[in-house]
Order: C-alpha cells, then structure tokens, then sequence
C-alpha cells in the first residue's frame, strides 16, 4: 500500500534484479501501465510479460509451468473470493516466487491477511507507473543497508563548451556546500582532465577498474579513488592514447553499481561523443546535465539530445541544461530567451565568461570557489549542485549577480 511517488523519490528506487515476472491484469489501463514499467531503465534487467485473465488465468497457467520470480494479479474480487484464490494459486507455487496483489479496497486489514498468507506486497489502484516500479524493486531491497547513490551525468553538446570544468567545480560544490562524499568519474580515458583540474597524478585510476574485471570490487575501486578532499575523491583517467579505447555498452556497469553502493553522489564526467556507453551513461543516470555555449551548433545539439533523452528517460527529470561561457566580449551570441524557445528548455543556470579566473583556476589546479573571493561564479555552482541533488535552492536577498547580463542579452 505505496503512496504516489514524487519526481524526487524516483532516483531513490534501485533497478530491479535479473528476475522474471508475469502480470495477469483484468483491465486493459493496468496491462499498459505495466507494459509501460517494462521499459522504465530501472526494469532493463527484468523480463516482464503481460496476460490478461486476472487471478483465474494465472492458476490455469501454472497447473502445469513453473511460475516466474514475480506473480502480478489484478482482482476485483471480494475478500472471501480473493483469498480463495490465493489459496488455489498457492498450491502451484514455486518456493520463492513473489505474489503482489492489485486491488481496489483499500483496507489494512485485508493487507495484513494477504501479508500473512504469504502475499509479497498488496497495492491499492489508482497508482502510477514509477509507483509499480518503486514497489517491485522493494521487494529485492529491503535486506539492502545504506541509501542508493545518486548518479549525475555531465556531457557538452559540443566539443570545447567546457563540460569536465563543469562536471569537476560541480563535484566540488556538492562535496564542499553540501558536506556529501562524492566521486568524480572520468569517462574521458584517452584526454581526461579530472588528475590535472585538481592537481593529481594518481598511477592507477578507471582504467584498471574497466579492464580487469574479474578483479573488480568495492576494496579495489577503493584502492583506484584519488583523495581530494575528505568528502571529494576521482576516478581519473589514464589520459594516454597508448592502448584504444573501444568499450561494450555495459563496460561501466558493475563500477557504477559499486559507486551506487557506497557513495551518495556520483558525478560522470562523459566526453562528448555518442557511442553505444556514452549513450547509456545519459540514459541511466538520475540527472543528466548538458553543457552548451549559446551559439548555433549547441542550440542545434542540445534540441537533438534533450529530444533524444526525453524519449528514453520518459519517467525522469527531464535533462538539465546550462548555458557556458555566456557573455564573451565580441562574439555573436544567440539570445538566452531565443536558446531555450528553440531547445524548448529553460536554462538550469548561466556560467559567466570569466576568462583570466578559469583560466588561472585550470593552470593552478584549481576550483573556481577557491580562487572566485567574491563567490559570484562559484555561487552558481552551489546552485547547480542543489538542484541536482534535490537540495532546497539558497534563498540569496541580493540581486543576482547575472540579472544585468541578462537583460543585456535579452535586449
């Protein structure tokens, strides 16, 4: 008996396992509520097939098939009638086999006696798509300690719009502003900046994560993390063209799920390129950031990319966008207001072209806040790191340091 889930609450639900699951629903609305999970990133594991039928279906097809991992039964029973068809169902059952009930009733007496018949989890119509998905991913989380680590994707639309900037005063802020432990992940191998933004050289990093995988664990992935702070740690890249780089499209997917596991906040640094990983880096995240500069090739790559994830991430946020570089002396700029009409999407933020202090906070080994005295630029960071983190936004009494450059560019 789940209440309707928040778009906030949706990084919180882990994918479901490696399971199978059979669906017998009495009305059309569920089947394609439920073939609709199906295809939710989280569900990309499960095989899920829908039957119509109802409970009385579902006993006729397991008097002589093994059942799956996962039972769904829509009723319109009474209480009497659905118990009783339980108890026929219950007699085919293989041990282990999960039963979640849907009904109408919304009555917590009857959801303790299904509970205590063995019933997996009862969940009371109307409810949404994410809430059926939130409920079957509990039923494999519940011995699970600790809280899932949020995943945020950070990719340019374009080369040179400085996404691994981005990407790295982000994690910087979300560690620092937020007090969060936080892992940047260089997915750059052949030219990754993270070593250098932060002044580090570690001798192993991602690469060694990627290719042994048959070594790869928690105590490994620790050995590989390069300590920047006490809340702040990179997976960097070798940033060697000594060897290709030609991964499979699940390459990264056992080192997220270690990350996920111990880490509150994982930032990926993604370069730009659109290969079957790269892809699914955007796809799979909780957020995915895309860093432009406000002239014609961005607007054209970003409409491309925010449609593309839209369609891939129907039941998240949809992606974030910011604008980079804005304000640069003597270039031509296409209009902030004429940007987000074209890419229908307003800005997350606006990073000032601030030339000489991200270039000296790039020769340093620096971040911006720790050479940015006034906090105009580094604020902004700290607002980024809160909107995709779910934190409350600061309420800041002063003008906004940007409203002039806005108006100007309106204009």
């Amino acid at each position: 008996m789940h209440p309707h889930l928040e778009n906030a609450q949706y990084a919180q639900i882990a994918p479901a396992p490696r399971i199978s699951l059979q669906a017998f629903c009495e009305t059309h609305e569920l089947a394609q509520l439920i073939g609709e999970a199906a295809i939710d990133r989280r569900m990309e594991k499960a095989h899920v097939k829908v039957n119509m039928g109802g409970a009385q279906a579902a006993i006729e097809a397991y008097r002589t098939s093994p059942t799956p991992n996962v039972i769904v039964i829509e009723t319109s029973a009474s209480r009497a009638e659905l118990i009783e068809q339980l108890d026929n169902l219950a007699e085919f059952c293989d041990a282990g086999t999960k039963v979640i009930v849907i009904g109408k009733m919304n009555d917590i007496t009857l959801y303790r006696e299904l509970i205590a018949r063995g019933v997996s989890d009862y969940l009371v119509k109307p409810f949404g798509v994410m809430d059926f998905v939130a409920a079957l991913s509990a039923q494999y989380q519940q011995d699970s300690s600790g809280s899932l680590g949020r995943v945020i994707a950070v990719t340019g639309v374009k080369g040179g719009v400085g996404a691994s900037c981005l990407a790295h005063n982000l994690a910087w802020a979300i560690s620092r502003d937020l007090d969060a432990s936080t892992v940047i992940v260089d997915l750059d191998l052949p030219f990754g900046t993270a070593g250098l933004d932060f002044n580090q050289d570690p001798p192993q990093g991602i690469a060694e994560a990627v290719f042994a995988p048959d070594r790869l664990d928690s105590n490994l992935v620790d050995r590989l993390l390069s300590k920047c702070s006490d809340r702040l740690s990179i997976l960097a890249a070798p940033a060697t063209v000594e060897r290709c780089y030609d991964f499979q499209e699940t390459a990264f997917d056992a080192l997220l799920e270690i990350l996920r596991a111990t880490t509150p906040y994982i930032v990926l640094d993604v370069p730009h390129m659109w290969t079957a990983w790269s892809r699914r880096m955007m796809v799979s995240a909780d957020e995915a950031v895309l860093v432009a500069a406000p002239d014609l090739a961005s607007l054209r790559n970003t409409k491309s990319l925010i449609d593309t994830l839209r369609a891939a991430r129907k039941n998240d946020p949809s992606p974030r966008l910011v604008l980079n570089g804005v304000g640069m002396p003597k270039r031509p700029e296409i209009a902030v207001a004429d940007f987000s009409k074209a890419v229908e999407a307003e800005p997350l933020a606006l990073v000032p072209f601030e030339a000489k202090m991200f270039g000296a906070a790039s020769n340093n080994g620096q971040m911006i806040a720790e050479l940015d005295e006034g906090e105009k630029t580094a604020a902004v960071f700290s607002d980024i790191a809160r909107a995709v983190t779910g934190r409350a936004p600061i309420k800041r009494e002063r003008k906004g340091f940007l409203e002039p450059l806005l108006a100007a560019l309106k204009g």
